[in-house]
């Protein structure tokens, strides 16, 4: 058993809305978390004990530092001690956070989001490849709108490959914008989340964020501008070439994807996975990688990418146990109206 004591200011911050910050940590580290007025008392396994404590002791530092909890940190942080045990919690969410725009700030979920926000401040280029719903695509947009508001460029250039995912779309009707408007949703709906729909349809339609299909950038040269390559995967090895010489002055690239979903027809090298092989090496282009425990969607995101990958190496999935479901319980004996033959009724 361990006693943590804390302050009384950050009671109620700490503990979270009807002690839901505590009932996150039994179950997230599996101990069991009681309140005595200003005193926690952690109970179960001795090494679950001492990090829950230290989880503890930290959220005290991370409020009293001036961020306030919202729902989902304190799962944030005890992934990220249970990953590395000697990780600063202030550090990660008082100074990893990225300010997007006015009175909005966005927050890594996890060590490699925010390695991934850094590499971007700190590089021109930055490649980063993982599985689906790791915030590649997000962030990227995230960093691209700070640095607009902040006025570090001038426009944001969106950019994606025209491929379908497995299917043939057939002929598209309307304008060309109309056309390739599919293949951008998941981009716009990153600009909506973090600017209002108005706003960002304004910045649009005054060119400050250009939507590019990839097949009409040749012969551009991107100056003053945070550009996007998202779905990488997707692209040839022409292509990523394309792409990679377009980079103007004060500009920045971020280029995204997953190397396992790979949609070119057979026999096409994707452009992402020749280009780990040729421009690892070169300075100022760094490689941020993801894996399941970055997955921030839905909780069984991680468990089908962990079946698919141990599929692809040969090893048959562990079986799913399901619940044991609850038997029904039928109505008392005691005091149960007997049941009556409809056709005898009167």
């Amino acid at each position: 058993m361990r006693k943590v004591a804390l302050p009384e200011e950050v009671l109620v911050d700490v503990f979270g809305h009807y002690d839901e910050n505590l009932k996150a940590i039994e179950k997230d580290l599996g101990v069991r978390v009681s309140a005595r007025g200003t005193e926690v008392i952690v109970q179960g396994d001795p090494d679950k004990e001492a990090l829950a404590a230290n989880l503890i002791d930290q959220l005290v530092g991370v409020v009293r530092g001036g961020y306030a909890l919202k729902r989902g940190d304190v799962e944030i942080a005890a992934r990220l001690l249970r990953d590395n045990r000697s990780a600063v919690l202030h550090e990660f969410f008082a100074a990893g956070r990225l300010r997007a725009t006015n009175g909005r700030y966005v927050t890594p979920k996890s060590l490699n989001q925010k390695l991934y926000l850094d590499a971007i401040r700190d590089n021109d280029l930055v490649i980063a490849i993982g599985p689906a719903g790791t915030g590649k695509t997000y962030l990227a947009v995230a960093a691209a709108v700070s640095h607009l508001s902040e006025k570090k460029v001038e426009r944001i250039i969106l950019c994606r490959p025209a491929v379908e995912a497995g299917e043939k779309l057939g002929f598209l009707p309307g304008d060309m914008a109309e056309k390739v408007d599919p293949y951008f949703r998941p981009l716009y709906d990153a600009l909506y989340h973090l600017l209002d729909r108005d706003r960002a349809n304004a910045q649009m339609e005054r060119g400050a964020i250009e939507i590019a299909p990839l097949a009409f950038m040749r012969g551009r040269t991107l100056n003053n501008s945070f550009v996007i390559l998202d779905e990488a995967q997707n692209t040839t090895s022409e292509q990523m070439k394309m792409f990679l010489t377009r980079l103007g002055a004060n500009s920045k690239a971020v280029i995204t994807g997953d190397i396992t979903q790979v949609d070119l027809p057979p026999g096409r090298t994707s452009g992402l996975i020749e280009a780990q092989a040729v421009v690892a090496a070169v300075p100022g282009i760094r490689f941020v990688y993801f894996d399941e425990s970055d997955v921030v969607r839905h909780h069984l995101v991680q468990s089908i990418i962990k079946a698919y990958e141990a599929y692809r190496n040969g090893r048959k999935p562990e079986p799913a146990v399901a619940p044991a479901r609850p038997r029904r319980r039928g109505p008392s004996r005691r005091g149960a109206r007997p049941s009556v033959d409809p056709a005898k009724r009167d």
